[in-house]
């Protein structure tokens, strides 16, 4: 693989080389950095399954690029902090064995439905069937809500709520339910007319009812009826849009050995030692990212409490490496001889903080093997050399990997 990435070109750009080196005690650790546009959109289009919005996720092109390299049909491939599931999916569509894991409940609900997704009829005969206008929910109608929807749709919301939730705890929720409740998390709000709300955030964060009835007055809005049966079916076309039989048919071959977990990745018991060929995967960046706050009306629509979810967020930088190192540790369980660890990491607080430089330490730790750093610089990035790859703006523009080999 060295050779294959240091010979590749893209548009004429060759890869740029360089070392990283990071100093220990005993002996620093010297990495060969390689710096290129290695998977873009352009290069190959993601299967329609991956259009979920979730915070700080990856394209699914990056997990595919060490997927191709590294492991070949049927072998597991592992995401101990799953997201919205992206890693897995591709895994599945790529026809290997996909595991995952996340402390957040959320993360099973968004990425098992669409392993074995159910057929676009049974899901429109079931919402067909529904009665979303019950008089049971009048005593938990939670009115707040109303700063972000109609309150015809809040009601419907509500009907759907209540029958999803009622059927979990009963132990009766099926494949097609739980489609239908995937699907209704990511319409829960946006920016467009496809979401249930009125205009808010992005669908990947959810702001709160007091800045909701600012942004309303600022933009004199009022939330709008939405029909949440007709969004529902109309955002499963959508994703299911690149499901053919023969998709299909590889998804359901992988998704029967698959295994998902909830809980913290540094303890997998459920995961056999020396069982995965490749992780890919990418931790909670320090305190960049908010979890709870963004996802507390996805809890609320799922009966989770996100400010019960032990997420880690980090703040002082040795702590993250404790932490990180921890999680290498049960990683170098799991893996396979010559299996290979993808680490995706990126600059923080506006590049003071290059967790490439930072995750080292933790996977030797470990017992694992450096073998290189994979930074994928974008065109929109400006580039000045292998160590500042700059972003444009806040936030990170570039994909930086460590690849660790046991």
């Amino acid at each position: 693989m060295l050779r294959e990435l240091r010979a590749f070109q893209w548009n004429g750009r060759p890869t740029a080389r360089a070392l990283t080196s990071v100093g220990l005690a005993k002996r620093p650790i010297v990495v060969e950095t390689l710096v290129n546009e290695f998977w873009t959109s352009k290069q190959r289009a993601a299967n329609s399954l991956h259009e979920v919005s979730y915070r700080a996720c990856f394209k699914p092109q990056l997990p595919r690029f060490f997927i191709d390299r590294f492991t070949s049909i049927g072998d597991v491939v592992y995401d101990p902090f799953m997201g919205r599931g992206t890693t897995v999916i591709e895994a599945a569509l790529a026809g290997r064995t996909p595991a995952g894991c996340d402390i957040n409940p959320l993360s099973a609900v968004l990425a098992e439905p669409r392993l074995s997704p159910p057929a676009v009829e049974d899901i429109a005969a079931r919402l067909d069937s529904l009665n979303l206008s019950i008089a049971s929910i009048a005593g938990s109608y939670p009115k707040e809500l109303e700063v972000f929807y109609h309150p015809e749709t809040l009601r419907e919301i509500c009907a759907l709520r209540e029958y999803l939730l009622t059927k979990e705890q009963r132990g009766w929720l099926d494949g097609v339910d739980r489609w239908i409740r995937m699907v209704a998390v990511n319409r829960l709000t946006g920016h467009s007319p496809g979401f249930f709300s009125v205009y808010t955030l992005p669908p990947n964060q959810a702001t709160t009812v007091e800045a909701q009835a600012k942004i309303n007055a600022s933009r004199k809005q009022v939330p709008p009826r939405r029909d949440v049966r007709a969004l529902i079916l109309a955002k499963t076309r959508s994703l299911l849009s690149d499901c053919d039989s023969t998709t299909r048919s590889t998804l359901l071959r992988s998704s029967q050995r698959g295994k998902l977990i909830t809980g913290p990745a540094r303890s997998t018991p459920q995961l056999k030692s020396g069982s995965v060929a490749l992780v890919v995967t990418s931790p909670p960046f320090l305190d960049v990212v908010n979890y709870a706050g963004d996802n507390w009306l996805r809890g609320w629509f799922c009966g989770i409490d996100t400010a019960d979810v032990q997420i880690s967020i980090h703040r002082k930088l040795p702590d993250w490496q404790a932490a990180m190192t921890d999680v290498f540790k049960e990683l170098a369980r799991v893996l396979r001889p010559g299996g290979h660890v993808a680490f995706e990491v990126g600059e923080v607080r506006n590049g003071k903080v290059k967790l490439e430089e930072a995750v080292l330490p933790c996977g030797v730790a470990a017992g694992l093997k450096p073998l290189l750093v994979v930074i994928n610089s974008q065109v929109f990035t400006k580039t000045a050399n292998c160590w500042g790859v700059k972003n444009n703006s806040k936030g990170t523009n570039t994909n930086r990997i460590v690849v660790f080999r046991k």
